[in-house]
């Protein structure tokens, strides 16, 4: 069986995300306006639910069609896409997912207010559990994503910028949301193997997605590659192909070099870089230890790794 028939045939998962979406859809329509409509239609351009299915996985059998893994699920989901929003924002995207970004199409002060009202949306989900450690814990990763952002804008146009420092800023920005999620299916306690296993997919998770800013294409991705190499976004492939081409250097600080992203594959960088993510992934599923549906969860670490998108 594939990684990806693995995880669909997790018994319950079709119903769980029905029921997600239902609850997404009221949580993204409860208050009319313009914030409302943008959020819908940002809710409208889908997604993998990859968070949630985190939350549906690492939670008991028993209770996965529950309040708890349903408002959790819908929680980390809207704070990816209030990260989406800001993000599209701030880098300046005209299109995700092959659609317009709401930046694109409402201007800044729309985007920010809709990436605010999805945050606000998220914790107003998990605080109607009455749960106060589950909201602490998703309070930690949204604080980690504006540390991880912050991060990442000191860093751009540096490619003398280490590995070791991106690293970090994939655990902030990407990892500790995977490991919300995995904490909060888990029974939002302290994260013991589940916290370690969402960190590591998380990071594995990000390193791939920017080897796909590299070799990736529109219509598989659903936007431009090379967007990391324009915004002077530091990531692995291109700190490691820097090293070795000094046109793919100027570029990352900032000059235009014709030809950059091309010349990167022909470093060697995405095959390392792909290394990298193999032995996050392989971290992950190290983690696990008689946890709820491992065999699902061990399927999600190649999942993130091999992907078109």
């Amino acid at each position: 069986m594939s990684a990806l028939a693995t995880v669909r045939a997790a018994p319950g998962l079709d119903a769980y995300l029905e029921l997600l979406e239902a609850r997404l859809e009221r949580s993204v329509g409860s208050h009319p306006g313009l914030v409302g409509e943008i959020g819908i239609d940002t809710l409208a351009a889908g997604g993998k639910r990859l968070r949630p299915v985190l939350v549906f996985l690492c939670t008991p059998q028993e209770d996965r069609a529950g309040e708890r893994a349903v408002a959790g699920g819908a929680s980390v989901e809207l704070v990816h896409m209030a990260t989406l929003v800001h993000d599209d924002l701030l880098d300046g995207a005209d299109l995700r997912r092959g659609r317009p970004t709401a930046w694109a199409e409402h201007g800044d002060g729309a985007a920010k207010a809709t990436g605010d009202y999805l945050f606000a949306r998220a914790f107003a989900e998990l605080a109607s559990t009455g749960d106060a450690r589950a909201v602490a814990v998703l309070a930690d990763a949204v604080l980690a994503l504006a540390r991880g952002e912050a991060l990442q804008r000191r860093q751009a146009f540096r490619p003398d910028t280490t590995v070791d420092e991106y690293l970090t800023r994939c655990s902030l920005k990407t990892g500790k949301l995977f490991e919300a999620a995995c904490v909060l299916g888990g029974g939002g306690g302290g994260g013991g193997e589940l916290g370690a296993f969402g960190l590591a997919l998380g990071v594995a998770f990000q390193i791939a997605d920017d080897i796909l800013d590299c070799t990736g294409d529109f219509d598989t991705t659903g936007k431009a590659p090379g967007v990391d190499l324009r915004d002077g976004t530091p990531t692995l492939p291109l700190i490691l192909a820097a090293r070795e081409d000094e046109g793919i250097r100027r570029a990352l600080a900032g000059e235009r070099v014709d030809g950059a992203l091309e010349r990167v594959a022909g470093t060697g960088a995405i095959e390392t870089a792909r290394a990298s993510a193999l032995e996050y992934a392989a971290r992950a599923r190290a983690a696990l230890d008689g946890e709820p549906d491992r065999a699902s969860l061990e399927a999600l670490t190649h999942l993130v790794v091999d992907r078109d998108g």
